[in-house]
């Protein structure tokens, strides 16, 4: 392969103009001047170059301030950046990258009117996310020097760039601009030519499932957006991330890649064009899914859609003690929750031996967390003395919650149900802890629905704060009430959602993993690059395909599934991989094999 160095023509990537001085161009600017480049901004706004120059004094003066620069570093950076709103002075730049709004027409003009301008050895790129690079591409007069450099928003904070490669372009070009990538502090990944690219592919999916989620009324945007932060560990909301976006450019996006994949969850969910339309285009208009209080403000303030502080609910049951059901690591980790907020548990399996073990978990827990400073010694010991350990369901009698955690298989949940309906007291609540079953089909197995619900914990449910709320169309108004108080008394965030397939967390989480072992299988991208892109350029703590090797193959299989069988939609149904690694009983780390290899225990 050439490289910068073996190929003549293409000079050092030393001055590099950016065409384009929004959000995007701006940050790409301070990146390239904070790396000792010489950058020319340019902009046909005259306010916009003002602004870029603004937004880099105040920027650099910051650094300056956190010790992160010398005032003479500053000065330095500063001196390397002019602005101008003429592209002719882009004419002695090595790389221009324009940042221009997302239209193939907008993107033509400037690269036509670049051909006249810039040298023959300048590589032109563009930071598109949605547009055809081999398009815009072709129609250049130097195809060979044209390709996509994808950064992340903000530019100077995230890690991640795409290195977009048409069949047209010279194999010198992206080596020149990936050297140039690694010398500005980033990751570099290499993909091809298809919309979205890597993060923005899979992300953009999701994305548009969660405003269809909303846009169907099943659940609130707070609590969309407090789900995938606090059951998925993401740094922000889905609604909340359109809005930073831009829901325009999101429907851009989305209409690019659904010209594409012809995949209906690529499909833009019609709110989106409603906000576009109307202007409500997100943070920079001031409103978009959310309300701000002005226009690029960060801060949301209350709107009409606003849950009050309080809201009303009917009154619930009163609750001391509760039952949990199960021996796994689930049910000892909800016994552990529950006892840690002084409630009396009964702890019950289908054997005494099970029952004590999963109590012993328990108390090995409780040590970790007084070895790492978390709680006392004391403490530790009130905590396990409050739960006791039983070989029978008829243990629960007397309480008044009862909550399973067994395995996820239908059957033996309503045999479960049919029991607890037969041992448990009349008014007792009854929740199943189901990441994927039907709620009613539980309740269905009483003679009392109206007492059943959903309480869906996250593993492992000491740490992690979610609590998914499952409402039936039979459970009663007190019911609902009764575990929205015992959340907020576990130290749970509560969200509310209906009785569907993957509620809300995994119907928008499944989706994404199962896009990523598509990309996968259409030799896109490899394991890690997928990985790389959406932990550098969308934050994720983990990358697609670690996470599904630490949920379990078998596990996602079976989530994907009920997803595909529920909402019947094509494009949920279980990528082949998946289903052939399962078939193989490469399940992930806990067989020592999945997508990657691990070393056996």
């Amino acid at each position: 392969m050439a490289t910068p160095q073996s190929d003549p023509s293409l000079s050092p990537l030393r001055t590099v103009a950016v065409v384009g001085l929004g959000t995007m161009g701006t940050g790409i600017t301070e990146v390239l001047a904070k790396a000792g480049r010489e950058v020319i901004g340019i902009d046909v706004s005259e306010a916009q170059a003002a602004g870029c120059l603004a937004a880099l004094e105040a920027s650099t003066a910051r650094a300056v301030e956190r010790g992160r620069l010398t005032g003479p570093e500053r000065a330095g950076v500063l001196a390397r950046v002019r602005t101008g709103t003429d592209l002719s002075a882009a004419a002695g730049a090595d790389l221009v990258i324009e940042v221009v709004p997302e239209s193939y027409d907008i993107k033509h003009q400037v690269f036509r009117e670049l051909d006249g301008i810039v040298r023959p050895e300048t590589v032109l790129a563009t930071g598109t996310n949605a547009l055809s690079v081999t398009r815009l591409a072709a129609d250049s007069a130097r195809p060979e020097r044209v390709l996509g450099l994808h950064f992340f928003n903000p530019a100077p904070a995230m890690k991640l760039v795409e290195v977009v490669s048409s069949v047209l372009t010279a194999p010198g070009a992206v080596a020149a601009v990936t050297d140039l990538a690694l010398e500005l502090g980033k990751e570099p990944v290499a993909v091809g030519d298809r919309p979205g690219f890597v993060a923005d592919g899979l992300l953009f999916g999701y994305l548009n499932q969660a405003a269809a989620m909303y846009e169907a009324k099943y659940a609130s945007r707070e609590d969309i957006d407090a789900a995938m932060r606090l059951g998925c560990g993401l740094p922000m909301g889905p609604l909340a991330l359109l809005d930073l976006i831009g829901v325009d450019t999101a429907r851009t996006v989305l209409e690019a890649m659904y010209a594409e994949s012809r995949d209906r969850l690529h499909a833009p969910a019609p709110v989106l064009k409603q906000l576009s339309e109307a202007g409500l285009t997100g943070r920079k208009s001031g409103r978009g899914f959310y309300t701000y209080e002005a226009p690029g403000s960060a801060t949301v303030v209350r709107d009409a859609l606003t849950p009050l502080d309080g809201a009303a609910l009917a009154q619930g049951r009163p609750v001391h003690s509760v039952g949990v059901a199960g021996s796994g690591t689930m049910a000892s980790g909800i016994a552990e929750v529950f006892a840690k907020a002084g409630y009396r548990v009964v702890l019950a399996a289908r054997s005494e031996d099970k029952a004590q073990a999963a109590k012993a978990r328990i108390g090995t827990s409780l040590d970790r967390s007084v070895g790492k400073g978390r709680m006392t010694a004391e403490a530790a010991a009130r905590t396990l003395d409050l739960i006791s350990a039983a070989g029978s369901y008829d243990a629960f009698a007397d309480v008044d919650l009862a909550v399973e955690a067994v395995a996820e298989d239908l059957e033996i949940k309503q045999q479960l149900f049919a029991a607890l309906d037969k041992v448990c007291k009349p008014g007792a609540v009854l929740a199943t802890t189901t990441s994927s079953l039907p709620v009613v089909a539980c309740a269905r197995a009483t003679a009392r629905p109206q007492d059943v619900i959903g309480m869906h914990f996250f593993n492992p449910a000491p740490a992690m704060k979610l609590v998914e709320v499952v409402r039936t169309v039979l459970t009663a108004e007190d019911v609902h009430a009764t575990v929205r108080e015992v959340c907020a008394k576990i130290r749970k965030h509560a969200v509310d959602c209906g009785d569907r397939a993957g509620f809300i967390v995994n119907a928008l989480l499944f989706p994404y993993l199962n896009n990523a072992i598509k990309m996968v299988e259409e030799h896109y991208a490899s394991l890690d690059d997928i990985d790389a892109a959406m932990k550098l350029g969308g934050g994720y703590p983990m990358g697609p395909f670690e996470l599904l090797d630490v949920v379990g193959l078998d596990v996602s299989l079976a989530i994907e599934k009920v997803l595909h069988r529920e909402f019947r939609d094509p494009g949920l149904a279980p990528a082949p991989l998946l289903e052939h690694l399962v078939a193989a009983g490469c399940l992930g780390r806990k067989t020592g094999r999945g997508f990657r290899e691990y070393a056996r225990r």
